[in-house]
């Protein structure tokens, strides 16, 4: 006998509902979150399970696979599968056409979903603890990032406000020259009183080492050509706002650093951080991302297709009628997107048969980015193979079937 359990999780408590193999409803509960809800819940399987049957017999859907309630289900021996919320959605509809929505409607709706349908879903991966932890690290370290883009933006709109020269002076906001000179001079009128003495004193305690004469008087130079000038009171005020930014900016660059560090010495002591790094493209960094955001569950994908599908690099067919269209996959993983992409990029330069696959696929009249997506794929295809075996990359085998189809192309 199995039972089904649809848990519709908040932050301070869980609609669920228990059903038997027929879909009866044996018990719909309110469970507070932690330790208490937790106890109460076996408390309420237990009422229903045979007395020979183990946590095994109960299957439960739940629309997230993370956190301290999912880890503590998994361990308790239930059998628990993530439904993505999107999903989760369009089975609502199954039930009700008013777009009526609650709570314990929703914990029915997963309840039927992992009754009938759990073969279409996958169960949460078994993935290792340290595989866990690097995903912790690589996830912060990423979004860390992505913050400090945005605050990068943010300083860039502010200097078109009122410090054009700023602009000018430098590409890369981000970079340790920008904050160290904004630093000192987040005004015009500071800007155009620095000598290039001052500006190569901050370059050198930023870090930099070499040209720091030529790229002070560039920087100072750029900072003393003519520009249309905001009022005075204005452009005192936004240089507070430019100060507090380069603060902010410095922090998030300082923490992202330590973070990598920490993420670099987790994937390290992996045993698949080999393999991943012996492929081109995948520097430690990326590799940890790879690495966390595919798990390191030997049974999670049964085949290269499932990891491609996985890692949203496979394109997706919408065909009726007469009618057929090849579609880049939207609903996916974004931060594994994310690293495939940049993983197919840097391999441009490090592996010719990935390079000549990109440029195959550019001469069929594939766009940068369609050709990025393909050779992404591939490389996912790869990655599974070297996985699987437990073998490192060769070049010359995991470009050889290319290679034997463009000969024949050649030829005919």
């Amino acid at each position: 006998m199995l039972l089904f359990v649809g848990d519709d999780w908040a932050e301070a408590h869980h609609d669920v509902e228990v059903q038997d193999e027929a879909g009866r409803r044996l018990a719909r509960r309110r469970l507070p979150e932690g330790l208490a809800g937790m106890a109460a819940l076996h408390a309420l399987l237990a009422e229903y399970l045979p007395g020979d049957a183990g946590p095994g017999q109960v299957v439960i859907g739940i629309e997230t696979d993370r956190g301290m309630w999912v880890q503590a289900l998994v361990g308790a021996g239930y059998r628990v599968y993530a439904v993505n919320p999107f999903a989760a959605s369009r089975y609502r509809d199954r039930h009700t056409v008013s777009r009526a929505k609650s709570d314990p409607g929703d914990a029915k709706v997963l309840a039927d979903l992992v009754r009938t349908d759990r073969h279409n879903h996958r169960p949460i991966a078994g993935d290792s603890e340290l595989a866990d932890a690097v995903k912790v690290l690589a996830r912060s370290h990423q979004s860390l990032i992505w913050t400090r883009q945005r605050q990068v933006n943010a300083l860039r709109s502010a200097l078109r406000e009122f410090y054009p020269a700023a602009l000018a002076a430098f590409d890369d906001l981000g970079g340790r020259d920008a904050l160290a000179v904004l630093a000192k001079a987040p005004t015009p009128a500071r800007g155009r009183a620095l000598r290039p003495t001052q500006v190569a004193a901050a370059l050198r305690a930023a870090g930099r080492q070499r040209n720091v004469t030529t790229r002070a008087e560039e920087i100072a130079a750029a900072l003393r050509t003519e520009q249309l000038a905001a009022p005075p009171l204005l452009a005192e005020a936004f240089g507070h706002t430019v100060s507090a930014l380069i603060a902010v900016i410095g922090e998030l660059v300082r923490q992202i650093e330590r973070l990598e560090t920490e993420l670099a010495s987790s994937f390290e002591q992996h045993p698949d951080a080999e393999v991943l790094r012996s492929l081109p493209g995948l520097g430690p960094i990326l590799a940890a991302r790879v690495l966390a955001e595919f798990g390191d569950d030997p049974h999670r994908y049964r085949d290269a297709r499932a990891r491609k599908n996985y890692a949203g690099t496979a394109p997706i067919t919408r065909a009726s009628g007469t009618r057929r269209v090849v579609l880049a996959r939207v609903a996916r993983n974004r931060r594994l997107a994310d690293a495939c992409y940049q993983w197919a990029f840097a391999t441009l330069t490090c592996s010719p048969g990935a390079r000549a696959y990109y440029d195959a696929h550019r001469a069929n009249g594939d766009t940068h980015h369609q050709a990025l997506r393909a050779l992404g794929n591939r490389l996912v295809g790869i990655l599974h193979g070297c996985l699987r075996r437990k073998t490192h990359y060769q070049e010359r085998l995991a470009w050889q079937q290319q290679h034997v189809e463009q000969t024949e192309n050649a030829a005919a």
